[in-house]
């Protein structure tokens, strides 16, 4: 019984550090989404920019 309280505890903590990595995952892709997202938003800038600039040369 004990081995099997022992097993559980340290299933219990690696379940644990598993959350806790996923939440930093987590955390790290919506920070990656944010930056893809200015840098769409930044690019259809620049890209209108240098359009118009073409146009009046």
């Amino acid at each position: 019984v004990t081995q099997v309280v022992d097993i559980m505890r340290v299933n219990v903590d690696k379940v644990l550090e598993r959350d806790q990595k996923l939440s930093e995952l987590d955390d790290r892709a919506d920070a990656l989404q944010a930056g893809a997202s200015q840098f769409e938003t930044n690019a259809a800038k620049l890209k209108r920019k240098y359009w118009w600039k073409n146009c009046k040369v």
